[in-house]
């Protein structure tokens, strides 16, 4: 828009401001706007000027440009507001709540799977491991079981019961080496069963049997001898085997 008072001429942008708009002025020679109450000087910068007001109705700018001092240069400026607005605000919509974004909560879940899963396999692999060395240790061979036991029995004079206690271990050895020996049997069951060379296993069921329901208990004999006797139903080493 192109503003003319007398012998000064300028433009002005926007051609139709509105109430808060920048507005540029151009002369055609440095401009010095007076000062005015009726406007705001935001910028200025030789023959241009930009200045702005908050009121909706043109305002009037004075300076001098090229000696010559101008007093009514005119702005339009016109209102924002539409025609006999009541100046009701406008209704507020209640705020929405933002949605949550699903990715960092799949991959928080898969990475919580994936280290569930992890720690199962570990876990699984541990037991695993540990029940190995367990089930080869629990492994004893029944000659092993004997002779700890008898030398056991041997080694504790004061242990009472001892020829029940070596009576029981040699019917488990019996039952555990031999099928024909059960541990269901009785003792006269057993012993005529038992084989010419075993007459120490005789002596020791009958010492337990005796000890268990003689009202006078087993009549004394020499422990360590039958013990003895009794270690020696045990298969001999590999090595003196294979000699």
């Amino acid at each position: 828009m192109i503003l003319v008072l007398a012998l000064v001429t300028a433009t002005m942008q926007p051609a139709a401001p509105k109430v808060g708009d920048r507005i540029t002025v151009t002369f055609a020679a440095p401009v010095v706007l007076d000062a005015s109450p009726a406007y705001e000087v935001v910028e200025r910068q030789g023959n241009r000027v930009v200045v702005r007001t908050f009121e909706p109705k043109p305002f009037v700018i004075s300076g001098t440009t090229a000696g010559t001092h101008f007093s009514n240069l005119r702005i339009p400026v016109t209102s924002v507001l539409k025609p006999k607005d009541d100046l009701a605000p406008a209704p507020l919509a209640p705020p929405r709540r933002p949605s949550y974004p699903a990715v960092p909560f799949m991959a928080l879940g898969l990475s919580a799977l994936a280290a569930l899963v992890t720690w199962l396999l570990l876990w699984a692999r541990s037991r695993k491991r540990a029940s190995q060395p367990l089930a080869s240790a629990g492994v004893v061979r029944p000659e092993d079981r004997y002779r700890s036991a008898v030398l056991a029995l041997r080694g504790n004079p004061s242990r009472p019961a001892r020829w029940a206690a070596l009576a029981n271990e040699t019917r488990a050895y019996l039952a555990a080496t031999r099928p024909h020996l059960g541990s269901d049997l009785t003792t006269s069951e057993l012993l005529p069963r038992l084989g010419v060379r075993e007459a120490v296993v005789r002596e020791i069921l009958r010492q337990g049997d005796l000890e268990k329901f003689s009202p006078r208990g087993a009549p004394a004999r020499d422990f360590d001898e039958i013990a003895a006797g009794a270690l020696e139903l045990l298969q001999p080493p590999p090595m003196e085997a294979a000699a």
